[in-house]
């Protein structure tokens, strides 16, 4: 029998898991715009900032998912690290709601008002326009009905002869207010929120321990404690593939609730005695007191009382030293100088990151700029190797070009893949067409590589035949024709940095037209100076293939523009 009651009490703790899950993505589709934009708006300064992250972390109930979201931010580079650091503050009053919303759920019977919630949500689902709404009220309702048979279940397992005992047996021996069992507690809270990946489903978990008198509550305080810690080594594993400025917001985050945590322990006796002061409960009340049970009632309310207090406490103290705790996290962790083209790894794009596509998107729109950056400084190599003469440095250009067309094909692999992932979570038609073009641009982008290694490859096979050389007058139009490609890719650039709304498309058409007309211009040419012995035959085929591969980055460059501008070229 007991071994039911123990797999129904996980079984409840799962179904509030899924709820809290169902209820923050639902929050996080239906706001997910408007989040970037409030976070963008509010966080001109660390106290605008704070107000963001409450505000943000109240309307998706989820403190990691604030939290991922502004170190995808920071790792984006749309907000500063000093910002994140304040915006993460704010989190951490925001996801009291949390704690307060499942007090809530202990002092009132609210189980019978989850079914009407199914009901409507289910109707809502069936209707396309609505069907967020619906997945909100469903993750709404299996959180309060995992909140109530969580709560039934810890009452049935305390008073059940078997499970009772041996519940009771086990923390009995930790109930001694030493500094061992309060560090047990601190640690296990810690380790059972990294675990469990949810410090709502741990601060559940603790209210029911609490509420039963299994555990005393200055333990379950210590549990309290270590979930605040818990909570920030999620974002720290996350952002250990991201960029140097993520790194650091992660690890802030870290940095202030140990701060926090630290502070507490020292006036913990005081602070405890404060809060259950205000909220009359009296948590020395021996088990054979006649109000015993009406106090243990209390429990769940002063948790959630204790968690916001020290919340709202440790945020007023450390918004003062926002500017310190930047600089500790900087000095630990350094920037690393690397050479970027050594270093191949997406610098905006991070795996396992919760987000919403609108995010992702975002994310992704930085990433094929950088890409776009790297094919116009693999062609910067290109122009370089053209005029080298140095054999060891001609070798090792070279082979920087190559590990360059390498890249090029990673990267668009890997975009690729992102945006497919992006692709299969429910996103607008808009949100659709926009992963569209994209995946039309890395493509692009990855051919400019390829033509740029083309050229490579044909500059090192006239490097490899010595007696093939190149005429003043073909240098000169080779480097011509270069100039105009280096003005496409420039303009190209300008288009994936900034707002598509103030580029002038017709630069990027211009630009094409001189090339294509060029290129033509030169092909009769070569013809007449071969035909008068001014060079070989071979010179002048290896000559026109730069050209025309010049002209092939010319023409993948139009149709970068023409995906991000999401136009097409006017037939002449």
């Amino acid at each position: 029998m007991s071994i039911w009651i123990i797999l129904k009490f996980f079984g409840s703790l799962a179904l509030l898991m899924f709820g809290m899950k169902a209820m923050s993505d639902s929050l996080q589709k239906m706001a997910g715009p408007q989040l970037r934009h409030i976070l963008g708006a509010m966080t001109t300064n660390r106290f605008t900032g704070v107000l963001a992250g409450i505000f943000v972390t109240a309307a998706v109930q989820s403190s990691t998912a604030t939290t991922l979201m502004t170190v995808s931010f920071v790792n984006a580079g749309l907000i500063t690290l000093v910002q994140a650091i304040s915006v993460i503050l704010g989190a951490h009053i925001g996801t009291t709601v949390t704690a307060w919303i499942m007090s809530l759920a202990f002092s009132l019977d609210i189980v019978n008002f989850v079914y009407p919630a199914f009901f409507i949500g289910i109707i809502l689902i069936y209707m396309k326009k609505r069907r967020i709404i619906g997945d909100f009220l469903f993750g709404v309702a299996f959180l309060f009905l995992g909140l109530g048979t969580l709560k039934a279940t810890g009452f049935e397992m305390a008073n059940n002869p078997e499970t009772g005992q041996m519940i009771h047996d086990f923390f009995s021996n930790f109930n001694e207010p030493s500094f061992w069992n309060s560090l047990f507690f601190l640690v296990m809270g810690t380790v059972l929120t990294l675990f469990v990946q949810s410090s709502a489903a741990i601060m559940a978990f603790t209210m029911i321990l609490c509420s039963t008198g299994v555990l005393h509550f200055d333990q379950g305080i210590m549990l309290v404690l270590g979930e605040n810690i818990g909570t920030t080594i999620t974002s720290n594993i996350v952002a250990m593939n991201a960029n140097v400025s993520a790194r650091r917001a992660a690890f802030s985050h870290l940095s202030i609730n140990v701060l926090g945590v630290t502070w507490a322990l020292i006036l913990l006796r005081p602070f405890i005695h404060l809060i259950c002061q205000l909220i009359g409960f009296d948590r020395h009340m021996a088990s054979d007191d006649p109000g015993y049970a009406a106090n243990l009632i209390k429990a769940p309310i002063v948790l959630a009382a204790f968690h916001t207090a020290f919340n709202v406490t440790n945020t007023l103290l450390l918004i003062w030293f926002v500017p310190l705790i930047e600089r500790f996290v900087c000095w630990v962790i350094q920037s690393q100088n690397l050479e970027e083209e050594e270093d191949f790894r997406l610098h905006f794009i991070t795996s396992g990151l919760m987000k919403t596509p609108e995010l992702s998107v975002l994310e992704a729109h930085k990433e094929i700029a950088s890409f776009s950056e790297r094919m116009q400084r693999m062609f910067g190599m290109v122009r370089e190797l053209l005029t080298e003469k140095d054999e060891q440095k001609f070798s090792k250009l070279f082979e920087r070009i190559e590990k360059y067309e390498g890249i090029s094909d990673n990267m668009e692999i890997e975009i690729a893949k992102y945006l497919e992932q992006v692709l299969d979570a429910h996103v607008s038609d808009d949100t659709k067409s926009k992963i569209r073009a994209m995946l039309r641009e890395i493509s692009e982008l990855e051919s400019i590589g390829d033509s740029c290694y083309n050229m490579a490859r044909t500059i090192n096979r006239k490097m490899q035949a010595k007696q093939d050389h190149f005429t003043e007058k073909q240098y000169e139009h080779l480097h011509q024709m270069m100039e105009l490609t280096e003005n496409a890719l420039t303009q190209m650039n300008i288009l994936m940095s900034g707002r598509k709304e103030s580029y002038d498309v017709n630069r990027t058409f211009n630009i094409e037209n001189e090339i294509n007309n060029f290129r033509n211009q030169l092909k009769s040419q070569n013809i007449l100076d071969i035909n008068n012995h001014e060079y070989t035959y071979a010179v002048g085929t290896i000559y026109l293939d730069i050209i025309a591969e010049c002209e092939k980055v010319g023409d993948y460059v139009v149709n970068v523009v023409e995906a991000r501008m999401g136009t097409r070229q006017k037939e002449v």
